[in-house]
């Protein structure tokens, strides 16, 4: 094979400095090494690659049109090495990071962005489950990471590091029969539709959209308060059967914020409660398996700024949360 690595980096070199002995003094070897694996590359390959009629050997048209090629290829055998070497100091072949549907909107694409750059041929996998579902895949093993909101206890499996907080918001139809009828309400006092109210009690009389796990079983209790509710495993979904006036649900405001700006959602208006859950945010990891390479910096691009490594207990204790 006329072409290798060795032969490339050599050929780079020859055209980036400009002679063969500038290529020579970049590679840290003798000129005529250089002119002598130049010169069986155009044997090997049939083709002159340099005039060297004048006092600097010149690169020929060939030369020129071999040249993206060579650096593409020199490209990916670096990035070769550097996975190779990385590797060996910890690198998971993949990476799987299961996400809560409700949380598809955070900021968790940067730091993955990041990631990507630092080790280009690494495997990623992105997965979105219902809160429950990505830790159970977190506990199985299938996902190294989960990016969900603050759990109502400690679990002695877990490490997490907090990496920002999201509010819910209680959302619905425009044109949902609750609203109507409280505009309608609100007319018959004299006053206009656009001051009509909601109370506390119809967050329970009024069917809500759950995005829960599959298991009939796992249910989060704090994120249901009607009693009689629809659930679903995905939030596109939940979305379009809010959107279809069939219920009410919490969805994260950064989610909804463009479906409230274009009409087709609105937040409930309480007359006796503010319209609002700030919940955290964690990236959580099982300390029955010891996080790879690409893991723990994920973590770490996560943190908004902490000046924290990321350990067995993670950054806080959500005891204080």
């Amino acid at each position: 094979m006329a072409f290798s690595s060795d032969s490339v980096q050599v050929f780079l070199a020859a055209l980036d400095h400009g002679s063969f002995s500038g290529a020579a003094r970049a590679l840290s070897r003798v000129p005529s090494a250089v002119s002598m694996t130049i010169a069986h590359l155009e044997a090997e390959l049939a083709v002159q690659l340099f005039v060297r009629s004048g006092r600097e050997p010149r690169p020929t048209a060939a030369a020129r049109a071999l040249e993206p090629q060579a650096r593409l290829l020199a490209g990916q055998l670096r990035q070769l090495n550097a996975q190779a070497l990385a590797l060996t100091q910890g690198l998971e072949e993949r990476l799987t990071l299961a996400i809560a549907p409700e949380l598809l909107a955070a900021r968790w694409t940067a730091p993955l962005a990041a990631l990507a750059h630092e080790y280009p041929l690494l495997q990623v996998e992105v997965l979105a489950a219902p809160q429950v579902d990505a830790l159970a895949l977190l506990h199985s093993g299938r996902a190294q990471l989960a990016l969900v909101f603050e759990r109502p206890s400690i679990d002695g499996r877990e490490g997490f590091q907090e990496v920002g907080t999201e509010t819910l918001v209680a959302v619905m139809a425009p044109d949902h029969p609750v609203l109507a009828a409280a505009r309608h309400a609100a007319q018959a006092r004299g006053e206009a539709p656009a001051s009509a109210m909601l109370r506390e009690e119809h967050l329970t009389t009024t069917r809500q959209i759950v995005v829960a796990s599959r298991d009939l079983a796992q249910t989060d209790p704090r994120f249901v308060f009607a009693r009689h509710h629809w659930r679903t495993d995905n939030h596109l979904a939940a979305l379009g059967l809010i959107e279809a006036g069939l219920g009410w649900g919490w969805q994260p405001r950064a989610l909804v914020q463009p479906r409230i700006e274009s009409g087709r959602l609105v937040e409930m208006p309480f007359e006796n409660l503010s319209n609002g859950t700030a919940l955290w945010v964690d990236v959580v990891w099982s300390k029955e398996r010891p996080l790879g390479l690409g893991a723990r910096r994920f973590v770490a691009l996560m943190q908004s700024g902490g000046s924290s490594t990321p350990g067995d207990s993670g950054g806080t204790d959500a005891a204080s949360r």
